[in-house]
């Protein structure tokens, strides 16, 4: 049996911003724990200032000066081993030395300050990298057709991914951080753990990520390592570390607005002096009035309108062990950005205009972790809020095909409310699951989650709908037969799951606001 975890997805839309209803919050993981506490006054600004590292913005020929209206931060993350404690992953020859971004997070703050999109663009994903000049010694790399999109920063520095991404989205940047691996442990210290889940035991020697099944505290040497694993969740692959990223910083937002960070003034203080002192930034972000500025642009983002989600792509064309963008689902997703429109709707409120035109393409690689749109099932126009892919076979589930009668289905509370999983159990049984029984106690968790064993996803994605759960929360589990449904903290009453946004179902990720559980690669 398990543990489990959840949360929410949605559509873009060219209507007005949803009417978000959560708690506010004012940081963004690591992008904007450093402009958080910048709203603390101008004097904290200074000396932290004194803290950051800079160098120019856009290494590109004819980069040009950004205007007002949307904001657009790069976020990169290097694989370097310097720094105390970090010669434990390898030497510069393990990392290229400078570092190769292997994280690479574009943070779009939509222009009425209302909503936060993160996309993710894997480090395995081909790119044409513009001519760069490095601004220390003057060279011009030329220009490179199809290279690594993760070794742009090595054409002059983190200004080349700039140049890069912008070129690939049609946007222009305004500004970028990057961090290295000191940046992610001491951070995670400094908010005193990130709360992570993983839906069997993990132990991966490669990145040294130790976990239980279930949900666990992790900071210093273990968050980088939950970071880090690509071997641990999944399929082991890079997309599937990306999901599980998005999942650590979407924690970390919420741990920082739940706990009273944001009225802690010293801990405030202390999570941007670990951020100055760990980021490499542009030179106008290193200013105090810009710093200043982009505190006050994030503070009234809530958590349910930060939607992380990944760059569409699919196996390159030359060698499949490499990605390329897939056309249809990324260019949608990036003119969505260009014309500023939100990722996140209120659930309940999408139309069919709001997703947007894809081709009929669905965004990403196949995942069993990925956000669909969530809308009920009484409704002919309404969407499976658990519609991926099968992670055997690669399929769209079958909807409504699966005889509810012949399920396994097993109820277990993991809400903290006494008999919950019996009221959850009594209305499946009411929509024909028979076999449907309420299961062992399992310890308090926030989110709800169904498992499923082999051969019964699109049981799960039918249970799954039927209880309102979005995709991401549907995980496949080697120790279970039929479904398991644990009914977590989110789902104390009534007989749907109440998500207060939804991602469209052409994209895989997750919001601020849903705590998601990892699964954990097969071989473990």
């Amino acid at each position: 049996m398990h543990v489990p975890a959840t949360p929410t997805d949605a559509p873009w839309s060219t209507r007005g911003r949803p009417r978000w209803t959560r708690r506010r919050a004012a940081v963004l993981a690591l992008v904007l724990a450093l402009a958080a506490v910048l709203a603390v006054g101008t004097t904290a600004a200074w000396r932290l200032q004194s803290n950051l590292d800079t160098s120019p913005l856009d290494l590109g020929d004819g980069a040009g000066a950004v205007e007002d209206g949307p904001l657009d931060i790069l976020v990169m993350g290097t694989d370097t081993r310097e720094g105390e404690g970090n010669d434990q992953y390898g030497d510069d020859e393990d990392s290229s030395g400078a570092g190769l971004t292997d994280v690479m997070m574009l943070v779009h703050v939509a222009e009425d300050r209302g909503a936060v999109t993160v996309v993710s663009f894997p480090r395995d994903l081909v790119a044409d990298v513009p001519r760069c000049t490095d601004p220390a010694t003057d060279r011009r790399h030329p220009a490179e057709r199809d290279a690594m999109l993760n070794s742009a920063v090595e054409n002059g520095g983190p200004g080349c991914t700039v140049a890069t991404i912008n070129r690939m989205t049609g946007l222009q940047i305004d500004h970028f951080m990057l961090a290295d691996f000191n940046a992610v442990k001491e951070l995670s210290s400094a908010v005193g753990g990130v709360e992570v889940c993983v839906n069997e035991a993990v132990d991966d020697p490669k990145s040294g990520l130790v976990l239980p099944a279930g949900t666990s505290s992790v900071e210093g040497e273990q968050a980088l390592a939950f970071l880090r694993s690509r071997a641990a969740f999944g399929d082991g692959g890079d997309e599937s570390r990306i999901r599980s990223q998005q999942s650590f910083l979407a924690s970390l937002a919420r741990k920082i607005t739940a706990e009273g960070t944001l009225g802690d003034l010293p801990a405030l203080y202390g999570i941007a002096e670990v951020a100055s002192r760990n980021l490499h930034v542009d030179e106008d972000l290193g200013s105090v009035p810009t710093m200043v500025g982009l505190a006050g642009a994030v503070r009234g983002v809530d958590l349910s309108g930060i939607a992380f989600v990944t760059a569409p792509t699919e196996p390159y064309e030359a060698d499949p062990n490499r990605l390329q963008l897939q056309e249809e689902a990324s260019e949608a997703l990036f003119a969505a950005l260009r014309e500023d429109r939100s990722l996140t709707w209120p659930t309940g409120e999408a139309d069919d205009g709001a997703a947007l035109d894809t081709g009929g393409a669905t965004g990403g690689p196949r995942s069993t972790d990925t956000a669909a749109e969530d809308a009920a099932p009484e409704s002919s126009e309404a969407q499976d809020p658990a519609a991926a892919t099968d992670p055997d076979t690669g399929t769209e589930p079958a909807g409504g095909t699966v005889d509810p009668a012949g399920v396994p289905l097993v109820v277990v509370d993991a809400s903290g409310s006494e008999g919950r999983d019996r009221e959850v159990a009594a209305l499946l049984r009411d929509a024909g699951y028979t076999l449907t029984e309420a299961g062992p106690e399992s310890p308090e968790l926030p989110g709800t989650q169904v498992f499923f064993g082999v051969g019964w996803y699109d049981a799960a994605a039918q249970v799954a709908g039927r209880l309102g759960v979005p995709s991401a929360q549907v995980v496949p589990s080697a120790e279970d037969h039929g479904v398991v449904v644990s009914v977590g903290g989110d789902f104390r009453d009534g007989e749907r799951l109440d998500v207060a946004a939804v991602l469209p179902e052409e994209l895989h990720g997750q919001t601020a606001e849903q705590f998601t559980c990892q699964q954990a690669y097969a071989e473990w």
